[in-house]
C-alpha cells in the first residue's frame, strides 16, 4: 500500500527539544525601570534604566523551589524568539506531543532537589525522599525508577497567540483533532472538583516491590501480577495491592460550554462541548460566565455499556490550557492605566451621575430618569449583615411597565451587556424550574445533582426577565423568595438545600390590555399582585403619550441612528462613556460601603411617614410599606457610591425620593389635566351621538347604543345612571325605557334605529 504523504511530516523531535531548551534558557524581555537615587538641583532627572530579564528561566527557579506549580508558555513569546515561526506552527498542529517535549526539556533543566521534607510537605515528597535514601544505602543494586510524571510538581500549559481567532462550538470539526483551538461560549454546567489518578502505586505482597503504573486515559486496568525480578525468579506470582498515598492524583473538573446566541444559525439549537480542566485550571469558571477557552481538541472513546451501543463512534472534548473571561466580576477586574484615567476624570466631573445614565443605551432617546434608575441598579446598594447574622439585601429590583414600543426590551438587553453577569430570559419561555434549579443526573458520576437555572446563573449579577406579565402565575411565585431573601430553597429528589441567588431582578411588562387604559384604575391596568409589586424597589410606568414636540425629537433621533449607525450628540453636550469604562467605574464604586448618619436617618423616617400618609392619594400604583423605606435607603446608598463617598447625605435621599415621584409622573400628568367628572363627559358623549351628519339634533336616541358606547369608554353603569338622573330636566326616558327623548327638540326628526 502506498503511503499517504500528508501524514508524514519531516520533524526531528530531538532538534525540536533542543530548540525548546534554548527558548526556556535564552528568551529575554527588555523592560524599563526608573533610575535609583534622588535627583539633585545640580543633576538633571535621571533617565529610566533598561533591564533585561529572563522570565522562563526565573519561573524554572521558582518551580525548583516548589513555589510555582504552573508553567504557562505564551506562544507569542515563542513566535518572537523563533522568527521562522516554525516551532509555533508545529505546536499549534500537534499540541499534545509538544506538551510532552516541554516536560522533558524542563525536567532536564531542573536541578534535583535534596531538601529534607518537613511536616507541611506532601506525603508523596516524603515517600520519594525515603526511597532515595533507601536506594543510596543499598549498594550494588539497581535503584527502582520512578516515572517522570510521579516526580513532577508542575504543569505545562500553552497560552494562544493574541491574533488567534475564536471559533464557535459547531466550527470545531474533525480536522481540528489534536490541534490548539480557541472556543467562545457560555459555561452552563460546572462539575465538582474530583481527584483523577495519573500514576498508581502498587505493592507486591510477596517480594515487597513497588510498581508504578501510569494512567494515560480516563479508564485503566490495574496490573494483577508482580513483574519484578524477584517474583519472576521465584515464580511466586505475588499479588499487587494499590497504595493510595504513594499514587499521584490531580484535580479534575468537567464543564459544559454552550454556544452564544449570535453563533447559532437560523433554525438551529445551541450546541455544547465538554471541556476538561486539570490542576491549576480548575475552579476558574462559574456557571453563566462567557469565556474564551483555548486547548487541545481530542477524541475520547466510549467505555462500558455505552461502547456496545455506540460501536465505533467516539466522543470529543477540549483539554483546556488557557481561560480568558470576557466579562469579569467587578471584584476580579484588572486595572489598566487607560481605564483608571477615565475613572479619575469621571470622578472629578460634577455631572457624572447624569453622564453615566445617558451613556446607557444612548441610541434610545429620552427616558433619562429610567436610565438613572438602571444605573443605580447596576451600582446597587450596600448589603448589610446584622449582629445575629440576618442579611439585608442591597441589590435593587426594578420593573418597567409600559406601552409597546417604548424600548423596554432594548434597555434590558443593554443592561445585560454592561453587567458582568447578565442573564436575559422571557416570561413565556421560562418555567419555574428553568428560573430556579432542576435535578439531573451527572453523566460522569451518575449522581443526582442540581443544575442552576437563570436566577442561579445570574448570581452576583442581574436577571433580566422580559414579558413579565406573560408568565404563568405558578412560575412567577418562584421568584418571590429570590427578590427578597435572595436564596432558592430546594427540596426534591432527596436533595434539600438552599442556593444563593444574589441577583437583581429587572423585569419588563405590558399593561393588562396591551396598552395602558387611562379610564381604568391603575390596579386594573397592572395585573400583578401586591405581594410582588412590593418587592420591586421602583416601578416605572412608561406611557406613550402623543406630543408633537416629543414625537418630532424622537423621530429625528431614530432617523439619525439609522442613517449614521451611531447615536447623535447626547443632551447637554455630554460625551458618551463606553461600556468598559462604565463597568470599571462601577467596580470602583462598589468597593465603598456608605453608612447612614443620624440626621440623614431622621430625614428618611420623616419622608417615609409622609409617603404613608399620601398612600391613598396615589391610588394603588405601588403599595407603600416598610419595603419602601428600605428601597429609599438602597437607592440613597447607591447614589453615595457613585460619588465614592462613605456617608449618605440629604441630596442622595432627595434624589431617591424624586425618582420614586417621577415613576408616577405619567399618572400625575393625566390627573393634572382639565378635570371633568364622569357625568359631564357622558353628557357630552350623548350630545355628540344625538347629532346627525349635518349637525342637527335628533329628538330620540337608543339607550342601548348609549350604554354600549359609555361602557366602551371605560365608565361604569353607575356613572351612566347618575348622568341620566342629573340631566333629567333636558331629556326624558320613553318607550318603556328604551329611548332617550330630548325636551324641546322637533319630534318629526327622529333617528332611524
Amino acid at each position: 500500500m502506498a503511503a499517504t504523504t500528508s501524514f508524514f511530516i519531516d520533524v526531528n523531535y530531538q532538534t525540536e527539544r533542543e530548540r525548546i531548551t534554548a527558548f526556556l534558557e535564552k528568551f529575554s524581555v527588555e523592560t524599563t525601570e526608573p533610575a535609583q537615587g534622588p535627583d539633585t538641583p545640580t543633576r538633571r532627572r535621571r533617565k529610566p534604566v533598561a533591564v533585561i530579564s529572563f522570565p522562563y528561566a526565573e519561573q524554572l527557579k521558582e518551580i525548583s523551589a516548589r513555589t510555582l506549580s504552573k508553567l504557562e508558555i505564551a506562544l507569542d513569546d515563542i513566535a518572537a524568539f523563533d522568527e521562522t515561526e516554525e516551532l509555533v506552527h508545529n505546536i499549534e498542529l500537534n499540541t499534545k506531543r509538544y506538551v510532552t517535549l516541554f516536560y522533558e526539556a524542563v525536567d532536564a533543566l531542573l536541578p534535583e532537589t535534596h531538601t529534607v521534607p518537613n511536616d507541611d510537605s506532601d506525603p508523596l515528597e516524603v515517600i520519594l525522599y525515603q526511597r532515595r535514601q533507601h536506594d543510596a544505602a543499598r549498594e550494588g543494586t539497581n535503584a527502582p525508577l520512578f516515572p517522570a510524571m510521579l516526580t513532577r510538581r508542575y504543569s505545562v500549559y500553552f497560552k494562544p497567540r493574541s491574533s488567534v481567532k475564536a471559533h464557535s462550538v459547531r466550527e470545531v470539526k474533525g480536522a481540528a483533532v489534536g490541534h490548539m483551538v480557541t472556543v467562545r461560549g457560555m459555561v452552563t454546567r460546572v462539575s465538582d472538583v474530583k481527584p483523577q489518578a495519573v500514576v498508581m502505586a502498587l505493592s507486591c505482597d510477596k517480594c515487597g516491590s513497588e510498581i508504578f503504573q501510569e494512567v494515560t486515559s480516563h479508564t485503566f486496568t490495574p496490573i494483577t501480577e508482580c513483574p519484578s525480578a524477584d517474583c519472576k525468579k521465584n515464580a511466586s506470582k505475588g499479588k499487587l495491592f494499590m497504595q493510595t498515598r504513594a499514587s499521584k492524583l490531580v484535580k479534575f473538573q468537567e464543564i459544559k460550554l454552550q454556544e452564544l446566541t449570535d453563533q447559532v444559525p437560523m433554525g438551529h439549537i445551541p450546541r455544547s462541548m465538554s471541556v476538561h480542566l486539570y490542576d491549576d485550571m480548575t475552579r476558574q469558571v462559574n456557571p453563566g460566565d462567557v469565556v474564551y477557552i483555548s486547548g487541545v481538541f481530542l477524541p475520547i472513546p466510549y467505555t462500558g455499556f455505552k461502547a456496545l451501543r455506540a460501536g465505533l463512534i467516539t466522543d470529543t472534548y477540549l483539554e483546556a490550557h488557557h481561560v480568558h473571561q470576557v466579562k469579569k466580576q467587578y471584584s476580579q477586574m484588572e486595572a489598566t492605566e487607560a481605564l483608571d484615567a477615565v475613572v479619575d476624570s469621571l470622578q472629578q466631573d460634577p455631572h457624572v451621575y447624569t453622564r453615566l445614565a445617558r451613556s446607557i443605551a444612548p441610541e434610545i432617546w429620552g427616558h433619562d430618569d429610567v436610565k438613572k434608575a438602571l444605573l443605580l441598579l447596576l451600582v446597587g446598594g450596600a448589603t448589610k449583615t446584622t449582629g445575629d447574622g440576618m442579611r439585608i439585601r442591597g441589590d435593587l429590583n426594578v420593573c418597567l411597565m409600559g406601552d409597546p414600543g417604548v424600548a423596554k426590551s432594548q434597555l434590558l438587553k443593554q443592561i445585560c451587556k454592561i453587567s458582568p453577569r447578565g442573564v436575559y430570559t422571557t416570561g413565556r419561555g421560562s418555567s419555574g424550574v428553568g428560573l430556579t434549579a432542576s435535578v439531573m443526573k451527572d453523566p460522569i458520576t451518575e449522581e443526582m445533582v442540581l443544575e442552576g437555572g437563570a436566577l442561579v446563573l445570574a448570581d452576583n449579577g442581574i436577571a433580566c426577565i422580559d414579558e413579565f406579565d406573560k408568565m404563568d402565575e405558578n412560575d412567577r411565585t418562584a421568584i418571590h423568595e429570590v427578590m427578597e431573601q435572595q436564596t432558592i430553597s430546594i427540596s426534591k429528589a432527596g436533595i434539600t438545600t438552599t442556593l444563593n441567588a444574589r441577583a437583581s431582578v429587572l423585569a419588563a411588562a405590558n399593561p393588562q390590555f396591551g396598552r395602558y387604559n387611562p379610564k381604568k384604575r391603575v390596579s386594573e391596568n397592572i395585573n400583578l399582585p401586591a405581594a410582588l409589586l412590593s418587592r420591586f424597589d421602583i416601578l416605572f410606568l412608561m406611557l406613550d403619550n402623543a406630543s408633537v414636540a416629543d414625537d418630532l425629537r424622537l423621530a429625528q433621533h431614530v432617523a439619525y441612528v439609522h442613517m449614521h449607525l451611531a447615536h447623535p450628540q447626547l443632551e447637554g453636550n455630554f460625551e458618551a462613556v463606553d461600556t468598559a469604562a462604565i463597568r470599571r467605574f462601577i467596580s470602583v464604586a462598589r468597593q465603598h460601603e456608605p453608612s447612614v448618619p443620624k440626621e440623614v436617618g431622621d430625614y428618611i423616617v420623616n419622608a417615609y411617614v409622609h409617603l404613608r400618609s399620601r398612600a391613598k392619594e396615589l391610588e394603588d400604583f405601588q403599595y407603600t410599606s416598610a419595603r419602601t423605606l428600605l428601597s429609599v435607603v438602597r437607592m440613597a446608598t447607591a447614589l453615595a457610591r457613585l460619588r465614592f463617598a462613605d456617608e449618605v447625605d440629604l441630596a442622595d435621599v432627595d434624589e431617591a425620593l424624586r425618582l420614586m415621584e417621577v415613576s408616577k409622573a405619567s399618572l400625575m400628568r393625566r390627573e393634572e389635566g382639565p378635570a371633568q367628572d364622569p357625568t359631564s363627559v357622558i353628557f357630552e358623549l350623548i350630545k355628540a351621538m344625538s347629532k346627525d351628519g349635518e349637525g342637527r339634533m335628533r329628538s330620540e336616541i337608543s339607550i342601548a347604543k348609549i350604554r354600549e358606547r359609555v361602557i366602551g369608554k371605560g365608565y361604569t353603569e353607575d356613572d351612566f345612571t347618575e348622568c341620566i338622573e342629573t340631566y333629567g330636566d333636558l331629556w326624558m326616558v320613553a318607550a318603556n325605557g328604551t329611548k332617550l327623548r330630548w325636551v324641546g327638540v322637533d319630534e318629526d326628526y327622529e333617528i332611524d334605529d
